[in-house]
């Protein structure tokens, strides 16, 4: 599978080029437009894994869909257009070994070597990091498309790295974080604005977004109009 990364990072969408007998695994809703030249299976499964049911279950604790969609190309060269449902960045992380970590409703789409599972972080971390209690992991061998509201931005953590609440894409499992205050004192961090922050220790890669949509949500919700 080829990709091609288009409009960046305002509203990017994933040009994917696949050949005769590939096959590519999509979150539902994602494809925006393809070539007659597909055969697309929707499963809760995990394309030649195993799961079934408790899998797709564990998905939807995550924030993911109970289904996932397989685009197979039946003829050469076909093209699939695939799009994430918030604006924002797409990244291809390719996975070699070991696992990534990513945020409810951002991954994407991958590769079928990828195994798609669902891992805790914990009860605590949820509740004042404002995530899901549950998080997607991907381990396997292949390229893994993981989406943002706003851009993304990749660290490459060598030590501890700081991040507010709400900014996670993902990260690789090589790092742990905890939570913590964003200054020295509990007063001086929420009076700043800042409150609560994550803090990563280790060796690995970050990928954070730009906006963060709990926050765009408080902000655009009193301007509606009631139904």
């Amino acid at each position: 599978m080829q990709h091609e990364l288009i409009a960046r990072p305002a509203m990017t969408v994933a040009k994917l080029t696949l050949q005769a007998g590939e096959t590519v695994t999509c979150e539902v809703g994602a494809m925006v437009a393809m070539n007659t030249g597909f055969q697309v299976e929707t499963t809760s499964k995990t394309r030649g894994g195993g799961g079934g049911i408790r899998k797709g279950l564990k998905r939807m604790f995550s924030g993911e869909s109970f289904f996932l969609n397989h685009f197979t190309a039946t003829q050469p060269n076909q093209m699939l257009m695939i799009g994430p449902s918030m604006l924002g960045d797409v990244v291809s992380y390719p996975l070699t070994g070991g696992s990534l970590v990513v945020q409810g409703s951002s991954w994407m789409a991958s590769d079928t070597g990828v195994e798609i599972d669902t891992t805790w972080q914990g009860l605590g971390k949820a509740l004042l990091s404002g995530e899901s209690i549950f998080w997607v992991k991907c381990s396997g061998t292949g390229d893994v498309l993981i989406n943002s509201f706003g851009a993304i931005h990749e660290i490459e953590v060598n030590g501890e790295y700081v991040v507010d609440t709400g900014h996670i894409v993902a990260f690789e499992d090589t790092l742990q974080f905890s939570m913590g205050k964003a200054g020295s004192s509990w007063i001086g961090s929420f009076l700043g604005g800042e409150g609560l922050v994550c803090k990563f220790k280790g060796q690995g890669k970050l990928y954070c977004q730009s906006h963060n949509p709990p926050s765009f949500g408080k902000l655009l919700g009193p301007k509606l109009r009631p139904r």
